[in-house]
């Protein structure tokens, strides 16, 4: 991208460049010569993103986004894009968008048709996950979990409930009561658990074992910096003759035949469907 010799009235172009989460080498030659290139760089905070701008030697402008101001933020990027200049949108670490502000300049420009082009890069729930140790094909990211409320409560529930792993982050004042509540679940406490803490920074270091155990070392002694939490999935258990029972009630109560509903509720619940017809017509008992 040469924006000298740009034409002024071709449309600018937005970039979502991720930057590093701990250590500043953690910049890819694309992300560094992209916000040396662009005409302005969007951050949450300016003093932080001019850190590390002034480590990589680049003096482009900046401006601020940050989630107080993001919508007036977004219309000012849009007057850029529309005069032609390139905004590189950043935050102060990892990826932005993934519990950063962004989401309103993206969504809008999408809208209007500019172009969005992203620098991929850092980014702590999938840095943490790589070295977890726990299954990674599927997982689920939560963001940061809500402090309290039913919102919390059906949250906490959701990870107890899942097949697959479950990622989210803690703040160090909360993991250990965090911890708690999903150990006061049913069946929680042997549940493969991993705190990663301090990514890419000196003193990164992951805690792991059972959510009990985990929860033990939090209880002996408090952490430090933002945390990422995987737990790992429970084992399915069969649903039970009962579960199946109402299962079949509300499917025939929506006009389904037995036959169909049948075959839904064996679908629904992952039992076999031969299971399923023994409750629906019970073998008469032997005399």
């Amino acid at each position: 991208m040469d924006t000298q010799t740009k034409h002024k009235h071709q449309s600018g172009k937005l970039f979502i460049v991720a930057t590093p989460i701990g250590n500043l080498q953690d910049m890819t030659f694309r992300a560094v010569q992209t916000l040396k290139d662009v005409d302005v760089v969007a951050c949450e905070d300016t003093r932080t993103s001019r850190k590390l701008l002034d480590f990589y030697g680049v003096e482009t402008k900046l401006m601020p986004c940050h989630d107080h101001n993001e919508q007036y933020a977004a219309k000012q990027i849009l007057d850029l894009l529309e005069a032609g200049k390139d905004v590189a949108l950043i935050s102060d670490a990892g990826t932005p968008l993934i519990n950063d502000p962004g989401y309103h300049v993206v969504h809008l420009l999408r809208a209007k048709g500019f172009d969005v082009i992203t620098i991929p890069g850092a980014c702590s729930p999938i840095a943490a996950l790589a070295a977890s140790g726990l299954p990674t094909d599927i997982f689920t990211y939560l963001g940061f979990l809500p402090r309290k409320g039913k919102t919390r409560s059906v949250l906490l529930k959701r990870i107890a409930d899942a097949r697959d792993t479950q990622v989210f982050l803690e703040s160090p004042k909360r993991i250990l009561k965090t911890l708690q509540a999903l150990q006061a679940l049913e069946n929680m406490g042997n549940r493969p658990c991993v705190v990663g803490r301090e990514l890419t920074k000196i003193y990164e270091e992951f805690i792991h074992g059972t959510l009990d155990e985990v929860a033990a070392h939090f209880e002996a002694q408090q952490g430090r910096g933002e945390m990422v939490v995987m737990i790992g999935a429970g084992e399915a258990q069969e649903a039970s003759d009962t579960a199946i029972l109402e299962a079949l009630s509300s499917a025939q109560e929506k006009g389904l035949s037995a036959s169909a509903s049948a075959k839904q509720v064996a679908k629904d619940l992952d039992v076999s469907r031969s299971r399923v017809y023994d409750l629906i017509h019970p073998k008469a008992e032997e005399q």
